[in-house]
C-alpha cells in the first residue's frame, strides 16, 4: 500500500523560506510562485538556494496559495520528503499493509487517541484479542549529518514529552512504539541528536531501558506513490 498523490508533481527551484509556512519556489518556464511548507520544524540540512523541489498543485481552486512543498533533491542526489503531514499516511499504510513483521499481530488501529498524564494524543492505538494495548508515536527523519541520520533536529520538548509518556505506557503494562520513519533517502540509521537536544537523547536511553520498542523504516517515492520501502531496525525483530 502506497500514499499516491492525486496529480504530477511539479519541479521547481527553491529561492527561500520565510515565516514558516511560506517558500518562495521558481517553475521550470521562470514563473516565480509562493508555496505552502507544511513542515513547521527547522528543516536543518533539508533545503537549500538553489535546490530542485517538487511541488503538489493544489486541489481547492479557492486556496489563497496554490501549491504545497512536498521534497526537495539535495546537491548530492538525495531526495527528502518536506510533508511531513503525510509521516502517518504513510506509516498506517505500512501497518494496515502488515510490513511491519513485530506488530503484524494487531488487528484493530485508532488515530489519535488521547492518552497518558499529559494530556497527548497518540498517533496510533493499536489493539488486538491477548495482546496489551500498542500506543505508537510517529516521528520523521530528515536530518542527515556526517553520514548518520538525527532525530530531531531542533529542541523538542514536544518530543521530550512523547517519550515520557511512551515510558509511562510501558510502566502501566501496555506496550509502546516510537516509529522513526526517515524520509531522506541518503540516511540508513538513526540516533538521538544528542548534540542538539541532550534531554531527549537522555529521555530516548531511559524509553529503550523501560522497553520502548524503537522501530526505524525508509520512505521511498516511486513515481507518484510514497510509501515504506523496508524495515531498517527494530529492537523486538
Amino acid at each position: 500500500m502506497a500514499i499516491k498523490y492525486k496529480t504530477p508533481l511539479i519541479p521547481a527551484t527553491f529561492v527561500r523560506r520565510y515565516k514558516r509556512f511560506f517558500v518562495d519556489a521558481e517553475l521550470a518556464d521562470g514563473t516565480g510562485v509562493v508555496a505552502h511548507c507544511p513542515n513547521t520544524g527547522s528543516m536543518r540540512g533539508c533545503i537549500g538556494e538553489g535546490w530542485q523541489i517538487l511541488l503538489s498543485p493544489a486541489d481547492n481552486p479557492n486556496r489563497k496559495l496554490k501549491y504545497t512543498l512536498e521534497a526537495a533533491y539535495t546537491p548530492e542526489g538525495d531526495w527528502i520528503g518536506l510533508n511531513t503531514g503525510l509521516a502517518n499516511k504513510v506509516v498506517e499504510a505500512a501497518l494496515l499493509n502488515k510490513q511491519v513483521a513485530s506488530l503484524g499481530h494487531y488487528t484493530e488501529l485508532r488515530r489519535e487517541v488521547k492518552y497518558g498524564e499529559q494530556n497527548s494524543r497518540i498517533d496510533f492505538l493499536l489493539s488486538a484479542d491477548g495482546y496489551p494495548d500498542c500506543y505508537l508515536e510517529v516521528k520523521s527523519v530528515t536530518l542527515l549529518e556526517q553520514g548518520q541520520g538525527y532525530f530531531p533536529d531542533a529542541v523538542s520538548t514536544r518530543g521530550q514529552k512523547h517519550l515520557q509518556e511512551l515510558i509511562h505506557m510501558v510502566q502501566s503494562g501496555h506496550k509502546a512504539v516510537l516509529f522513526f520513519l526517515i524520509q531522506h533517502q541518503g540516511i540508513n540509521s538513526v540516533r538521538a541528536a544528542a548534540h542538539i537536544d541532550p534531554v531527549y537523547a537522555q529521555l530516548l536511553d531511559q524509553a529503550v531501558s523501560a522497553g520502548v520498542q524503537i522501530i526505524a523504516a525508509k520512505a521511498k517515492w516511486s513515481g507518484e506513490k510514497l510509501f515504506v520501502d523496508q524495515i531498517v531496525s527494530d529492537t523486538d525483530a
